[in-house]
């Protein structure tokens, strides 16, 4: 959520500035902006919308100045406007701010006896003249971040450059990532390493509390005690190349073709072909003495967690609770010595799933971690890092990294059982067959691409569209649902099939569609007897099966999607692509924007 991006450069950075924010849509925001320093003064050009609205602003009004700093704003406190847009500036000081600052009321109201004026809405402006108010009175830059960085609390990333200091910036973070980059005569901050990829590959993550000041040639990083410390710098690995959507017209659709090699690229992590065995990373304790597991994720990554609940307790016979990161701390949880709390999470920066991963080490739990970024906070700070391999994802809609992240979970499920001693030799060689063959399955589930392009103006209309599965197939009926709500704002609810005649069969009329999923199997004949039912009530039913299903239950249908015929374990891994086909082109059919759709953020780094 949000982006940053500063330069310290040796030579104009607006142009560069604004290509950074385009790396970073993917996001999601809802405004942008830019400031740099110039022959003493804070240059700032603001728009709200799309960068578009910026780069006109920018076309209209000479920007110069070799040091700057930019933000896409996805907002919180405050309308989506140009006053409430990044960055917010005084007449000292320009800073940019992703987070949230939770006692700015406070804050603003002991500014407000200072006489200082405000211009926006944001809980960010308060950051901008407390840093001023400190500046006036005669501080360094250094020490006025060091004095008013202890009044703030909450979540933030900052980006800050000041008028009379024109050759350095100051970023900090406290619970959102910031990424310092390493230049030839130049030096960087961003969100993360994609916004960096063009200008260099020499990176360092800032830790929880540091801030850091960096000139043209070099950074100078201290802790949240302001002591100096060294951070490692590594290689980012980010290429500007993965944020290009080649042929494809967006890049949801990009990544969803993508899953047969990234999932491909991340079960060879973990299983070995040359014995059909699965292989994890060393660990540091005993799976086999773990008794209860608490599986802890927001969005997408919850549904992949709710599949896995039901390959934990199958294969490993181990009890799993599931919570939604943003509830979890609330109910307090209880939490059995020894146990595994495992959090998923594509960017692995996601507010509310950090702050439970944090309670759940306090508790004592051993500290899993499923993530797409292997660099991330929760990565950092997991006893067992399970990184994904799905490579970077764009369309905020998450598709490959909730295809990997079953695969991954999937694997861990099996060595869970393997060591516990509840699968023998040849029931994993068997698993590990299957889980092979996914991205094969994968790629025959792609093949279907122009039918279900072909159907789609069938949903395209629906005001209402429900989704039924059971077992495995029902977390894929809410993921299905939330794709559909999420990119073409039809609304749009997942049910267990079975539930339909407890409450939600009165929405059923023939204005209605329903998407079954049912692949053949033991559960098949169940779900067509729910799907009866709303057939009975004038229900129109779309079915997603495989060629058994479909000549069982097909005939009648508004439409059919034939998937391959696969084994249950790596069903769902499957199924996933029909559901997310069908949202991607319903929304292609009504116009609206794939990649970043209306109101929603990649990575939401606020609770």
């Amino acid at each position: 959520m949000c982006g940053i991006i500063g330069i310290v450069g040796n030579a104009p950075v607006a142009d560069r500035l604004v290509d950074g924010l385009k790396r970073m849509e993917y996001r999601g925001y809802d405004s942008a902006g830019i400031c740099t320093l110039h022959d003493g003064q804070l240059i700032r050009r603001r728009a709200e919308g799309k960068l578009a609205n910026l780069v006109e602003v920018l076309a209209q009004a000479e920007t110069a100045g070799n040091v700057g700093i930019a933000h896409t704003r996805w907002a919180t406190h405050g309308a989506p406007t140009t006053s409430n847009a990044h960055p917010h500036a005084t007449g000292e000081v320009a800073l940019v701010h992703n987070g949230i600052i939770e006692n700015y009321k406070a804050l603003r109201a002991e500014l407000a006896d200072q006489d200082r004026t405000f211009e926006s809405d944001t809980d960010t402006e308060v950051v901008a003249h407390l840093i001023s108010a400190e500046v006036e009175a005669g501080a360094t830059p250094q020490q006025a971040v060091a004095n008013v960085l202890p009044k703030l609390r909450g979540a933030f990333s900052l980006a800050i450059a000041f008028r009379d200091h024109p050759g350095l910036l100051i970023g900090a973070r406290l619970g959102s990532p910031l990424v310092v980059g390493y230049g030839e005569g130049e030096m960087y901050l961003g969100s993360d390493a994609l916004a960096l990829a063009p200008l260099t590959q020499r990176i360092s993550y800032l830790e929880e509390g540091d801030w850091v000041v960096i000139t043209q040639d070099e950074a100078q990083i201290f802790d949240g005690q302001n002591e100096a410390v060294t951070r490692e710098v590594r290689s980012s690995g980010a290429s500007a190349a993965a944020v290009e959507k080649g042929n494809y017209r967006h890049f949801m659709q990009k990544e969803i073709f993508e899953q047969p090699t990234v999932v491909a690229q991340t079960l060879s992590s973990y299983l070995r072909q040359s014995d059909n065995s699965v292989a994890l990373p060393q660990l540091d304790f005993d799976i086999s003495r773990i008794r209860r597991l608490t599986i802890v994720a927001c969005g997408t990554s919850f549904y992949a967690g709710m599949v896995a609940k039901y390959w934990f307790e199958q294969f490993a016979r181990v009890p799993v609770d599931i919570d939604v990161a943003s509830e979890f701390r609330y109910r307090e949880p209880v939490l059995e010595d020894g146990g595994l709390a495992l959090f998923i999470s594509q960017s692995g920066e996601t507010a509310d799933t950090l702050a439970a991963l944090r309670h759940c080490k306090e508790q004592g739990q051993v500290i899993g971690v499923v993530v797409n970024v292997p660099t991330s906070t929760m990565a950092r700070e997991a006893d067992l890092l399970l990184p994904t391999h799905a490579g970077p994802e764009i369309g905020v809609a998450s598709t490959k990294a909730f295809t990997c992240q079953l695969a991954v979970l999937a694997a861990l499920a099996a060595h869970m059982a393997v060591r516990k001693g509840l699968m023998n030799r040849a029931e994993e060689e068997e698993v590990v067959e299957h889980l092979l063959e996914a991205p094969a399955c994968l790629n025959a589930a792609l093949d279907h691409d122009d039918d279900i392009a072909s159907m789609a103006h069938l949903i395209a209309p629906a005001r209402d569209v429900l989704y039924l599965g059971r077992g495995q197939d029902y977390p894929l009926a809410l993921e299905g649902a939330l794709k559909l709500k999420e990119i073409s704002y039809i609304h749009a609810e997942g049910y267990a099939a079975g539930e339909m005649k407890h409450g939600p069969i009165a929405l059923i009329d023939d204005e209605v569609p329903v998407v079954v999923i049912a692949p053949s199997g033991p559960l098949f004949e169940k779900t067509v007897s729910n799907m009866e039912e709303v057939r009975a009530r004038g229900g129109k039913i779309v079915l997603i099966s495989d060629a058994q299903g479909l000549a069982e239950a097909g005939e009648g249908c508004m439409a059919t999607i034939e998937m391959p015929k696969v084994h249950p374990l790596i069903a769902p891994l499957v199924y996933a692509v029909p559901v997310q086909l069908l949202a991607y082109h319903t929304a292609c059919v009504k116009g609206t924007d794939v990649d970043q759709p209306r109101n929603l953020a990649k990575s939401v780094t606020v609770e």
